[in-house]
């Protein structure tokens, strides 16, 4: 496994894990959600997260992504100390550098999927033209549609569009084609390594298809809060190549 460098000197937009760990209470009953997990991942790297329910999958990505605080352990991204943020800047770093991708979409029904994608354009330091995002995902024709109007994989792609609108530096993507047939998934993860090469964005993949494990650089196993095994691909899979 790659060893983490830690704090200065790192490079700019990598992350850095050393010992996390995360402890849930309730009552008397303790839940072990990581345990001590040591990590890098570089800038740029295609990560694809596997494992069962309750392994640590979806804990790591929301500490990665600054929704949620580790009980132990320390996580740096580039020379900032993310474990040693208050909450203020925990979201300055959610709002400068990070763009989520969940399974159920999140859009606002009330706006268009013009209006869903410039809520983050408006507050990022230097987003992309919101109608250019949407035109990535194939879907300029539909800007003016509300999310009812859309299909669920329209849907999922506009939240793909807000996601790469702010061009962050991280994407993270929570079982961003669980609900979708093969054919609008594959554009979904077409749009998300499009994001890899183009913003040089590291992307961290929660999947249960294992079959989306072969687009990726890394794949990394999880059982019980551990790092179980990890996988190098030398030649990752284009999208459309995956078996689904």
């Amino acid at each position: 496994m790659m060893e983490p460098a830690f704090g200065t000197g790192a490079t700019p937009g990598s992350f850095a894990a050393a010992g996390l760990g995360k402890l849930y209470r309730s009552g008397s009953a303790e839940v072990h959600a990581l345990r001590g997990v040591d990590l890098a991942i570089p800038k740029g790297e295609m990560l694809v997260l596997l494992g069962p329910s309750g392994s640590g999958k979806s804990t790591l990505l929301n500490i990665l992504g600054g929704l949620d605080r580790p009980t132990s352990g320390r996580l740096w991204f580039g020379d900032l100390e993310l474990t040693g943020l208050d909450d203020a800047g925990l979201t300055r770093f959610r709002r400068a550098q990070v763009g989520f991708i969940f399974q159920f979409y999140n859009l606002i029904p009330s706006l268009t999927a013009l209006e869903n994608v410039r809520l983050v354009t408006d507050i990022a330091q230097q987003p992309m033209d919101a109608n250019d995002a949407l035109a990535q995902v194939g879907l300029a024709a539909r800007c003016d549609y509300y999310p009812a109007q859309l299909s669920g994989g329209e849907q999922q792609r506009v939240a793909v569009a807000r996601a790469i609108a702010k061009q962050p530096q991280l994407l993270l993507c929570d079982e961003p084609t669980g609900a979708l047939d093969s054919a609008t998934g594959i554009r979904v993860l077409e749009t998300l390594a499009q994001a890899n090469r183009r913003l040089g964005a590291t992307v961290v993949i929660i999947t249960h298809n294992a079959g989306i494990a072969a687009m990726a650089d890394r794949v990394i196993h999880f059982l019980d809060g551990r790092i179980a095994r990890e996988i190098i691909n030398r030649q990752p899979a284009q999208p459309a190549q995956i078996s689904w």
